[in-house]
């Protein structure tokens, strides 16, 4: 419950500051200022509502390149804010975050999307970070396997 209340955060703070045009000007003390808004006190909350804002901003480039390249006929402009920053949130922790396993973002992912956008939200959300994950799992697959026995 912790991490849906940190994800939940998450995409508040990046709808937010998206919604502003600034989601280039944040910085620790924006987030911590936020936080303290929203009168969160537990730092496991905090933290992981950090990382996921930080390190979802830090790759934003990477993460609409994904969201562009798996909506078809939608650009990442026309999709409603709260729908494309639930995705960016699900997309950094599939690629970036190894402890979170890709099916449990995407499930987090289309429960933001059923609580704060429409029915028809959840499955288009569905439908993109399911192929992106097909693709990163073939990456894996596929990917030469080094001297001490990684990827």
């Amino acid at each position: 419950m912790k991490r849906r209340k940190a994800r939940e955060l998450a995409l508040a703070f990046l709808y937010q500051m998206e919604i502003r045009d600034e989601l280039n000007k944040f910085s620790e003390d924006v987030i911590n200022s936020f936080l303290k808004e929203q009168c969160i006190e537990d730092e496991e909350i905090a933290d992981f509502t950090r990382l996921l804002i930080k390190g979802t901003i830090k790759n934003l480039p990477v993460i609409d390149e994904k969201i562009s390249g798996y909506s078809i006929n939608w650009s990442i402009k026309r999709m409603p804010y709260i729908d494309r920053n639930i995705m960016r949130l699900a997309i950094y922790e599939m690629l970036f975050v190894e402890t979170i396993p890709e099916l449990v973002s995407i499930n987090e992912a289309i429960e933001l999307a059923k609580k704060y956008s429409t029915k028809e939200s959840s499955k288009f959300v569905n439908g993109i970070l399911h192929r992106i994950k097909e693709e990163y799992a073939r990456k894996i697959k596929t990917a030469p396997v080094e001297e001490d026995g990684k990827r």
